[in-house]
């Protein structure tokens, strides 16, 4: 129970491996696997986790092993915050940037279909900041999948305090 199956440098090393992946591949997917889960994000989401179980702990049952991974996991994402909270290159690279996708009332439909984004959630962002679509000067896709919108009278308040 407590005695590891393999060498102690194999699970942190396949922890690493699981976590640059997964962070590359859900970086490539787009901002709507990390931003809003609909139903069929969440699937993804668990069968990715349980996808890799098997290569993450490579058949070790110990519950040494375990934590050592989870350990592993839980360093390596303490590392990547900390890493980019110190470089906005790296923050950029990691966690993307926003998207223009609606500008002086006209939402930018290449953007939309660019980032998969339905125009209902843009009408849904409109009706949470209580702005028509007349009055949206800027809609941006934050890197964390969030719709911003900012109002013509927002806008004017930012103008004038430059």
């Amino acid at each position: 129970m407590f005695e590891l199956q393999t060498s102690w440098w194999e699970l942190p090393l396949r922890a690493s491996i699981i976590y640059v992946a997964l962070l590359v591949m859900v970086r490539l997917s787009g901002r709507r696997t990390v931003g809003q889960f609909t139903p069929f994000d969440l699937l993804v989401v668990m069968l990715l986790s349980e996808s890799v179980s098997s290569s993450l702990n490579g058949g070790e049952d110990s519950i040494i092993g375990g934590l050592l991974a989870a350990a592993t996991l839980i360093t390596l994402n303490l590392l990547i915050a900390f890493l980019t909270s110190r470089s906005a290159r790296l923050q950029q690279l990691i966690e993307g940037e926003s998207v223009l996708i609606g500008r002086d009332g006209k939402i930018l439909s290449g953007a939309l279909k660019k980032y998969r984004i339905p125009v209902s959630d843009v009408e849904e962002a409109l009706r949470e900041a209580d702005c028509d679509q007349t009055d949206m000067r800027f809609a941006f896709l934050e890197a964390d999948g969030q719709i911003s919108i900012l109002k013509e009278s927002s806008a004017n308040f930012y103008q004038t305090k430059r």
